[in-house]
C-alpha cells in the first residue's frame, strides 16, 4: 500500500481492504482538484451530499487526510448534523409550526445562523487562534454543551461541508400536494409540515448553500436502499453503545420506529437524488452493496 497513513486509516475506520482501490481511483483525484481550488479561493467550501449512510462522513476523513498529507492543507470538517437545534428549540418549533418539526433532519431543524457564523469563523481564523464546532449528541437527540464543542486551530485552508440535505434545491410548491408515505399521509394530512419545511429550504437553506465552492454527491441508486443503510448505522451504534458505561447508555430504534423516522427524509431524498447529480461538480455512484463503481465530474 503506498500510502501508510490512508493504511491506517482504512484499518482505523473498519473500512473494507477495497477502500485502497477508492482512495486511488475516487479521492485522489477529487483530492487534486480541492487543492487547485485552495489555490483559486481562500479557504473553499467542499460540500459532501449523500443520503442518510451512503458514507459522507467517511469520504470528508479519506479527503482530509489526502489533503493535509499530500498536499499540506489545514482541513476542517464540517457536519450540518451538529447544527441541529437543541431538544427544546424543536420542542417549540413543534408547538408553533407542526409537531413534526420535532424530529431533527428536515429543513427548519437546523440553527443556519450559527451555521454561517462557524464557516465565517473558520475562514478568518489565524494562526494561534481557534474556532468552537459544535457538536450534536444523536445518541441522547441534543446538542452538547459548549465546553464538548470540538476546538479547530487556525488557520484552515479548506473546509469540507457534509450533510444529506446539503446542496438541495428546494422544491417546487405544487410536487407537495400529495403525501407520499404513510408518515405524511397520517401525520401531515394538510401539508403543513412538508410545505414549511420547503420554505426553510428555499430561503434560509440556499443563503447556508451559498457559500458552497464545489458539490460532491455520493449517489445511492435508490430511497429503497436507504432504510437499509440506515439500520445498519443504528446496528454499529448498538454495538459501540454496548461497551459505553451505563449512565450513557441511551435506546436504539427498533425495525418500526427506525422505518417511521426515515420517512422524514424520504421526500427530499428522492428529490436529491434526482436533482443533484446534474448540478454537482462530481458524482460518485454507489451501488447496492454501498461500493463505489464510477466517478463521474460535470464541470472539468
Amino acid at each position: 500500500m503506498k500510502d501508510n497513513k490512508i493504511a491506517h486509516l482504512i484499518t482505523k475506520l473498519d473500512l473494507p481492504e477495497q477502500f485502497e482501490r477508492y482512495c486511488s481511483l475516487y479521492f485522489e483525484p477529487i483530492a487534486e482538484i480541492i487543492d487547485k481550488l485552495a489555490w483559486q479561493h481562500q479557504t473553499p467550501v467542499i460540500a459532501i451530499n449523500g443520503s442518510q449512510g451512503s458514507g459522507k462522513t467517511t469520504a470528508a476523513i479519506m479527503l482530509q487526510t489526502l489533503l493535509e498529507t499530500k498536499y499540506a492543507h489545514r482541513v476542517a470538517i464540517v457536519s450540518i448534523d451538529d447544527f441541529y437545534h437543541s431538544k427544546e428549540k424543536r420542542y417549540e418549533l413543534s408547538k408553533s409550526l407542526h409537531p413534526l418539526f420535532i424530529t431533527r433532519g428536515v429543513p427548519g431543524t437546523h440553527d443556519i445562523t450559527l451555521a454561517l457564523q462557524t464557516l465565517k469563523q473558520l475562514k478568518m481564523v489565524s494562526k494561534g487562534e481557534t474556532v468552537l464546532i459544535p457538536r450534536f449528541d444523536k445518541a441522547t437527540d441534543d446538542r452538547k454543551p459548549e465546553n464538548q464543542w470540538h476546538r479547530i486551530e487556525g488557520p484552515v485552508s479548506v473546509i469540507i461541508f457534509e450533510g444529506w440535505c446539503v446542496g438541495s434545491p428546494s422544491l417546487e410548491p405544487h410536487s407537495l400536494a400529495q403525501p407520499i408515505n404513510e408518515l405524511e399521509r397520517i401525520e401531515d394530512k394538510e401539508g403543513i409540515w412538508r410545505k414549511t419545511s420547503n420554505q426553510f429550504l428555499q430561503k434560509q437553506y440556499q443563503t447556508l448553500f451559498q457559500q458552497i465552492n464545489w458539490l460532491l454527491m455520493l449517489k445511492a441508486p435508490s430511497f429503497d436502499i436507504v432504510f437499509q443503510w440506515r439500520l445498519l448505522q443504528e446496528q454499529k451504534l448498538k454495538k459501540i453503545l454496548a461497551t459505553a458505561p451505563a449512565a450513557t447508555k441511551v435506546s436504539l430504534l427498533d425495525e418500526y420506529q427506525l422505518k417511521r423516522f426515515i420517512q422524514h427524509y424520504q421526500r427530499l431524498t428522492e428529490h436529491n437524488l434526482s436533482t443533484i447529480p446534474k448540478l454537482a461538480d462530481a458524482v460518485i455512484i454507489l451501488n447496492e452493496q454501498h461500493q463505489m463503481t464510477h466517478l463521474q465530474f460535470n464541470n472539468i
